[in-house]
Parts: structure tokens; sequence; C-alpha cells
């Protein structure tokens, strides 16, 4: 036990406001090490453990083939499909083996390549159609609209390239693949990798977060209602080329991760795991407490030994069969408290150690996270949590739960609250500067404007609730509009200190780079099962006479000149909040970083302290090619003079302009 369990927390030290509650963050860690031992016997690591996608479901052996499904309550059960002619035949049943185990072997004529097939299970009360818990391939009939597992008899996908090295500041592009092409269809992993994958590259970006991957019965759920969840989605295409996708995106040196959902499971009986055997405690728990009510889907079970083994398993098995670099965790808040963090404001240290707690599901987080660098180091891993959770993302071996970051929630909030409740005139530059960067120092966190969430059909993008009609009728170059100016200055403005004072990484979702004018709307009955509003309008960015090009310019710019400057490596240092002028400056690894955010006062010969030097102008947000006036000289050089202790610089800043400065030597 003394080589799992490390002796205390070193999280006190690094935040006083935790000492009360040192015993609870130790208890926390031990909790976390003992369940590790009893799950493997204190023998065998956690890598060793998560290999049952490798024992159930269906698999090719030397004779033939051989399934096997955990079914504890199950009294009888049949495999049957396309080799059966979808009939129940006692020959294909089932024989339990123990621990609730079922298994059968078939020959090797019996299955095809491409055959569909699935479950019936009987148990005590009654019979029903499974669709298998660990299939692989899971497809869905276009009329019917049901799904069947499938055999899938491929050659192996042959990798060509290696995974990059995790960036040491992620630079997150959130995609979706059946909403990425410019038709109102459903995308493919094809069309991504084709079309998609070069822009991402073009921009700058160094990590992809995949959403929608894992199999989910309802198209118009963004794929967070899973049904198979060692499925990608065949809606979008074969395993085949979600591999070449992956490995075209590790060719470009781009790190791939997984949108991945283990908060929850879909309620759907017949295609999910929720009542596989008949019971409703096999992976999730038992009665009410098993249901979230406000997502309509099934809470997992993380006490229980089965459900730890296949969702532990479904890590391993998207990073070995797959080669994804790590994972983005969905609903983490939900996972770690029983009442799911639903209308709760966490305000008080208590909360995070009170009767509240999941630990059970703690424990799996911090196995979930251990598991991942057991199997590759190289993995990024980070945490929807909104709640604050101390320790979240921090070493496990110092008391932490292990996760590389933590996705900044309360960022998205400021800026929708801002721009929802508040003029530009009272705007506090002193509190944007604060919410920028208002992290814990110990864990980093992933810093983003707005992420899919903003776009959906009943909430607003950031530029939208700025522009409104104007985004369909005045973003011509060749049509002046103030309502347009404003809106996509401050689109630039609030990117460029969201990013530049992000404490790790930072996010942003797939089209609103360049202000997509358009919300996401999934096929559903109420818009006539339309994927009008389910894609992205691509020509909008290329098209130079278009208000769009020049955000696509400005995002393409930003991106790559915080990665060349390494902006992001050293800590951010305040050089100036005034309120009156509405200017914020900072420093940052030598670079100062200046925002004018009044909407109407322009200043001449603006001092900003600084180191001495000489600086130019790296980044310009009012230049004509990001749809700015251009009122800038960006060939000035900025000499440095000394003002009493200090030096500064005088500078011309424009009404809603931000620039980046660095050293001339630099």
């Amino acid at each position: 036990m003394s080589k799992i369990i490390a002796t205390h927390s070193t999280l006190v030290n690094e935040d006083p406001f935790l000492k009360p509650f040192r015993e609870a963050l130790q208890k926390r860690m031990e909790r976390a090490a003992l369940r590790e031992i009893q799950l493997t016997g204190g023998e065998f690591s956690l890598d060793d453990m998560a290999n049952a996608y490798l024992y159930y479901g269906l698999h090719k052996t030397n004779n033939g083939w051989i399934f096997r499904e955990k079914a504890p309550n199950a009294r009888e059960i049949y495999i049957y499909g396309d080799f059966t002619n979808w009939k129940i035949r006692p020959d294909f049943a089932l024989k339990s083996i123990g621990n609730g185990d079922w298994e059968i072997e078939l020959p090797d004529f019996v299955i095809k390549n491409k055959m569909l097939y699935k479950l019936w299970i009987v148990w005590q009360s009654g019979a029903d159609e499974r669709i298998p818990a660990y299939a692989q391939r899971v497809v869905q009939d276009d009329t019917t609209k049901l799904f069947c597992a499938q055999v899938w008899d491929t050659k192996p996908y042959i990798w060509k390239y290696s995974s990059p090295q995790k960036p040491s500041h992620p630079l997150i592009y959130e995609a979706h693949i059946g909403m990425s092409s410019e038709e109102a269809k459903i995308s493919s992993y094809h069309e991504f990798q084709e079309t998609v994958l070069p822009r991402i590259k073009e921009l700058g970006y160094n990590t992809i977060q995949l959403m929608a991957i894992q199999e989910h019965p309802y198209y118009g759920s963004f794929g967070y209602q899973v049904s198979s969840f060692f499925a990608p989605s065949s809606r979008f295409g074969t395993p085949e080329e979600l591999m070449e996708l992956i490995d075209t995106a590790h060719k470009l040196n781009i790190a791939v991760i997984l949108d991945v959902i283990h908060s929850h499971s879909v309620k759907n009986v017949i295609e999910g795991i929720g009542m596989l055997d008949g019971s409703d405690n096999l992976y999730t728990l038992h009665g009410e407490k098993g249901t979230h009510e406000i997502w309509d889907s099934r809470c997992f079970d993380y006490g229980k030994d089965e459900t730890l083994l296949f969702l532990l398993s479904n890590l391993k098995y998207w990073l070995s069969k797959y080669h994804f670099d790590g994972f983005r965790f969905d609903g983490v808040t939900s996972m770690c408290y029983f009442d799911h963090g639903i209308g709760v404001d966490f305000v008080n240290y208590s909360q995070y150690f009170d009767n509240n707690i999941n630990y059970d599901a703690i424990n799996y987080l911090t196995m979930a996270n251990k598991l991942v660098r057991e199997i590759n180091p190289n993995c990024l891993t980070v945490a929807e949590d909104v709640s604050g959770m101390p320790g979240m993302a921090y070493p496990i071996e110092k008391g932490g739960i292990g996760f590389d970051y933590r996705m900044s929630m309360g960022i998205a909030d400021f800026w929708i609250n801002s721009f929802k409740n508040y003029k530009d005139e009272d705007f506090s530059v002193g509190e944007v500067f604060f919410k920028m960067t208002d992290k814990r120092p110990e864990e980093k966190t992933i810093s983003y404007v707005e992420c899919h969430d903003q776009a959906l059909v009943g909430d607003k993008t950031l530029i939208f609730r700025m522009l409104d009609k104007d985004m369909y009728y005045n973003m011509s170059i060749f049509t002046p509009n103030l309502n347009v100016d404003r809106g996509i200055a401050l689109h630039k403005m609030v990117r460029l200190v969201t990013l530049t004072c992000a404490s790790g990484g930072y996010l942003n979702f797939m089209g609103n780079e360049f202000g997509h004018p358009e919300w996401i709307d999934f096929p559903r009955e109420g818009n006539g099962w339309s994927c009008e509003h389910a894609k992205r309008q691509w020509h909008l960015a290329d098209d130079n006479t278009l208000k769009y090009s020049g955000l696509n310019k400005f995002d393409k710019d930003m991106i790559h000149i915080v990665k060349s400057c390494d902006l992001l490596s050293k800590k951010t240092q305040l050089i100036c909040a005034n309120e009156g002028d509405k200017v914020l400056a900072y420093a940052r690894n030598n670079y100062i970083i200046i925002f004018n955010f009044h909407h109407s006062k322009s200043y001449t010969d603006y001092a900003i302290n600084c180191n001495s030097g000489e600086y130019k102008i790296i980044l310009n947000s009012d230049n004509t090619k990001y749809n700015g006036f251009g009122n800038i000289d960006e060939s000035t050089i900025y000499y440095s003079s000394k003002f009493e202790n200090s030096y500064r610089i005088l500078l011309y800043l424009p009404a809603r302009t931000a620039l980046i400065l660095g050293k001339t030597e630099i």
C-alpha cells in the first residue's frame, strides 16, 4: 500500500484556505489508493486490468469467433442476426461461464464481415433485444433508424505517423465531424480530413478535440447521450477512416483528444447499457439515484468493479486502438457531486468535502488519470468541472485527482454576462483582468470565450449577441456599419485577452474563430429533420470581400504569434488597469499586450510602463486586413524613456484596439 498511497497532500501548501481540510484531503488520497488496490489486488497495474474490451464482445480466434457478454441478471442469452435469418435459435444460445459472464463460440463460416447482429436477453420478468455493451461497430438502419451491432473483419490499419509530443500549451480546436461540411448533410471522417484538417493546421491550433465520436442514438444530442461506448459513430464513416483522420493529424503535428462521455449514459433501453440484462444496476445506479433528471440519462455506479473495468477499459481502447492523444472528460462536476452540482454556487470550501461528494466518482477519475499515464505518459487530460474542486488538475502523488487541465468555464459565463447586461462604457478593465487570471496557481486551465454550448439554438454566440441581424446584411467590406465595426473590434479583443491571459491553454469551437453567423440546430422533428443549420459556412472565411475573412485572418495570426513568441510560458504581470481610460496592459514573456476598451476615446502618447529597450508592434487588431481602420503605423519603433524610477513608452491607442509589442532584439 505504501507504494500507492502518498504520505501527505501538498495542496495545503499551495492554498492556505485548505488547511482546515488537510485531513479530508489526506483521506481523499488514501480512499482512491485503497480502491485501486481493491480493484487490482495490489498485484497488477491498472493497465493490466483495463483489458475488458479484449475479452468481451465479438472477437476472431484461430478457429472462428468467440463472443462474451457480462449479464449477471440474465437467465438466457442468444446471439442472432443475419447469420440466423434474425431468428432466435437454440444453437446460438450463450452459456453461463460464471461471474455473470456468458460466452459462445462460433465457426468461421457462420460469421462474415459486415453481418448485423444483436442479443436476445431473457431475465426473470421478461426478455428483449439488446446491443452488446462492448460492441466496437454499431450501425443505424436508414429506414427504421434502429441500431445493430456489425461484424467488422477488416485488415488492421497500418499507422504511418507517431503521435506528436504533448503540447506545453494546448491550443484546442473543438470540432464536430458531422456538422463540419459546407453542405447541409452529415459529413464524414474522410471529408473532415480532406477539408477541415488543413484549415486547422493553417490556423495554427496544435490540438483537436473531437466531439460525438462515441455512438449515440440521437444525432441532435451532440454526442452527449452515448449508447455504445466502444463504437466510433458509423454516421461519419468506418473505423479505419477515423484512424486515418487521426494519423493525418499526427502527420501535421496536431494532437487529437476525444471528448469522452463517462459522466452518464443514454436512457434508451434497447440501444443503451442501462438495462442490459433486465436490471438497472449492472453499470448504473439503482432506482432514482441512477436517473439524471436534467439530462434524462442514466448515472454510472462508480463504486462497482464492473463499472470501473468497463470505463477504464474504454479509455485504454480509444488510446490503444485509435491512437487518441488524450481525453476531455465531460460532465466531471455532475460525476463528483450527488446533486450533480445542479443550481449550486460553490462559494465555500466545505462544499468540496461534505456529504454531497461522490468519492466513488473521484476514485474513478483518479484511476482514469493514472491509467492514461501508464499507457502513454504523453497523454493529455482535461476536466470539464465548473465547481473548482481543489486538486482537480493537480498531480495524484501530491494529493490531486490528476488532470492536466481544468476547463475555465467561468470565463465564457463572464463574457456572456458582460455583453448581455452591461454597456461598453460600464466595462471594468480591472474585472476583465481579474476574471481572466483568477485561477488556482497550482492548477492549469483551458481558457475560452465560447465553446459549442454558446453556439446552440437557444443560446447565442458572442458575435451574434453583438451584431444580431447585421450579421446577415452588413458584413461586406463595402458596407459601413457602426454596430458591425463595434462587434468585430470586440470579437478580436475578447479573444486576444482571453488567450494571452490563459494559465495553460485555449479552446475555440469550429467556426467561431471567424464569427460564424449560423446557430447550431441539429436535424429534429421540429425543423423537418434538416441539416441546414448543422453545417459550417467556410466560404465566408475565404471571401476577402466579407468581414468574416478579416476575423479569420486575425485568429490565425493571433494563434501563430502566441506560439512563436511562446507567450504563455511565463506568468502574466499587470502593468495598467485604468478604469477611466478603459486601458488594460500587461506583460508576458517579455512582450507587452495592451487594450483600449474605450468605446469612443483614442489616446495619443499614452504612457505604458515597460523594461528599458526598443519595442515594435507584433500584432495590431486595427490592421485593415483584420477589418480595422489602419490608424496605427506599424513600422514605428517605440523607444523607452526613463520616467522617475522606471521606463515607459508612449503609444497611440485608438478606441477598441489591441496591440502586442515586443522588443526589437527579440
